[in-house]
C-alpha cells in the first residue's frame, strides 16, 4: 500500500464512525449515563434542601468526595502532556495513535474537575458572584488563587493543544461528510478556518503545535504541583511534605496512562481500529505503565517512610489510622492495586496483551481514586484544636 493510499485509508476509517448510526450498544451506554446524570441532579437537590452533611462532610472534615473528586481529574488530565508533547519530542513514534485520545482525556477532565469545586460550594447559581470576588479580592499570597489561575490556563493550552491539530481533520469533515445536518456542516466550515492544506498554512500549523506542546509541560506540571500546594501549605499531618508535588505529579501519570488503556481497548474493540492499536501499542504503554508506577512506588515510600520512622504525636495516629485502622482496608487496597500490581503484573509479556492490561487499568484508575480519598479526607480526623459540643460520633 502506498503512502496516498494509506492516507485515504485512515481518513476513511476515520470518518467512518461519524457516518454510522448508533446501535443497540451506544444507546444502552448513553441511557445509562442519562439515569447517572438524572440521579446526580437527584442527590444535589437534597444536597441544597438539607445542606452538605448530607455528603457527610461536617465541621471537622470539610473536604469529601467531591474534593477527591477534583484532585483525581486533575490528575487525570496530566496524561495528556504524556503523549503530546514528552512522547513526540522524544520522537517515540509509537504514540501517534494515541496523542489525539489523551489530549481528548485531559480536556475533559480538566474541564469537569472545577466543577466538582462549584458543587462543592452548595451554590452553583452563584458562580458569577464567586468569579467577580476572585477577579476583585483574590490574594496572591493564597494557593486557592494560584490554583485557579493554572487550572484555567491549562484548559485553554490542552484545549488549544486538542483543535490546533485537528483544523486539517475537521476539513476533511467539511468536504466529504455531504450526508450530515446542515447545521453540521455549518459548524465543520467554522471550526475548519478555511483550510486549504497549503505549505503557508502547514507550516503556521507545525509552529503553533511545536510553540504548545513545549508550553503545554511545565504548565502541566504546575497544575498537579499547586493543587498539591493546597494541601502541603498547611500544618495539618498527612499534608505537611515537601515533597507533595512530585508525589502528586507521579501518580497521575499512572492514572492518566490506565485511562488511555481503557479507551485504547474501546476504541479497538468496539469502533474496529485494530489496524491502528495493534499490541505493539498495548505492549508499548505497558511497559510505560510499570516505569510510571515503580516511579510512584518510590515516591509513596518516601512519603510514608518518614513519618513512620518518627512517629510524632499526630502524624502516629494518622499513620496507625491508615496502616491499622478504620481506612487500612482501603488504604492497602490502593497501595497494593494502585501501584504495585501496575509495577509487576505488565513485566510479563502476558500481562501486556490488551484484554489483561484493560482489566488492570480499571482497577488502577479505581484504586487511584481511593488513594486521592486517604490523601484528603483521613488526615482532617486529626485535628489540632480541642473539639467542644459536638455528637461523641464525630470523634470516633
Amino acid at each position: 500500500m502506498s503512502q496516498e493510499e494509506f492516507k485515504e485509508q485512515v481518513i476513511t476509517d476515520g470518518l467512518r464512525p461519524l457516518r454510522e448510526k448508533m446501535g443497540w450498544l451506544g444507546k444502552g451506554w448513553v441511557l445509562l449515563l442519562l439515569i447517572i446524570c438524572g440521579l446526580g441532579v437527584y442527590a444535589y437537590v437534597e444536597q441544597t434542601r438539607y445542606g452538605l452533611g448530607v455528603t457527610g462532610m461536617r465541621d471537622t472534615v470539610a473536604w469529601g468526595l467531591y474534593i477527591t473528586l477534583f484532585v483525581f481529574l486533575v490528575a487525570v488530565s496530566l496524561v495528556g502532556v504524556i503523549y503530546s508533547s514528552i512522547l513526540k519530542l522524544t520522537k517515540f513514534e509509537f504514540r501517534r495513535p494515541l496523542t489525539r485520545m489523551a489530549e481528548f482525556i485531559a480536556v475533559a477532565a480538566i474541564l469537569f474537575a472545577p466543577l466538582a469545586i462549584l458543587v462543592h460550594t452548595n451554590h452553583v447559581e452563584s458562580v458569577g458572584s464567586l468569579l467577580v470576588l476572585f477577579l476583585t479580592d483574590g490574594r496572591l499570597q493564597s494557593p486557592i488563587v494560584w490554583d485557579i489561575l493554572v487550572v484555567n490556563t491549562y484548559l485553554v493550552i490542552c484545549a488549544l493543544l486538542l483543535y490546533v491539530p485537528m483544523i486539517p481533520d475537521l476539513a476533511y469533515c467539511r468536504d466529504r461528510l455531504d450526508d450530515v445536518p446542515r447545521w453540521q456542516q455549518k459548524l465543520y466550515d467554522i471550526l475548519a478556518l478555511n483550510w486549504k492544506d497549503t505549505p503557508r498554512q502547514r507550516e503556521l500549523l507545525e509552529r503553533a503545535e511545536r510553540y504548545l506542546i513545549v508550553l503545554v509541560i511545565p504548565v502541566a506540571v504546575a497544575i498537579h504541583t499547586v493543587t498539591s500546594w493546597l494541601f502541603a501549605m498547611t500544618h495539618r499531618p498527612g499534608w505537611d511534605s515537601t515533597a507533595f508535588g512530585a508525589y502528586f505529579v507521579s501518580g497521575a501519570f499512572v492514572a492518566g496512562v490506565a485511562c488511555v488503556i481503557v479507551l485504547m481497548f474501546v476504541l479497538r474493540q468496539f469502533k474496529g481500529f485494530s489496524r491502528y492499536l495493534t499490541d505493539r501499542h498495548f505492549d508499548y504503554t505497558g511497559k510505560m505503565l510499570v516505569l510510571l508506577a515503580l516511579v510512584y512506588l518510590y515516591f509513596n515510600i518516601s512519603e510514608f517512610l518518614v513519618p513512620a520512622y518518627k512517629m510524632s504525636e499526630k502524624k502516629g495516629e494518622l499513620i496507625q489510622l491508615l496502616f491499622l485502622g478504620d481506612y487500612a482496608a482501603m488504604f492497602w487496597g490502593a497501595m497494593i492495586v494502585g501501584i504495585v500490581l501496575p509495577a509487576i503484573v505488565p513485566v510479563f509479556k502476558k500481562g501486556r496483551k490488551p484484554l489483561a492490561l484493560v482489566i488492570l487499568a480499571v482497577a488502577v484508575i479505581i484504586a487511584h481514586w481511593f488513594k486521592r480519598f486517604a490523601i484528603v479526607v483521613p488526615p482532617l480526623e486529626k485535628t489540632f484544636a480541642p473539639i467542644q459540643v459536638v455528637p461523641p460520633t464525630w470523634l470516633e
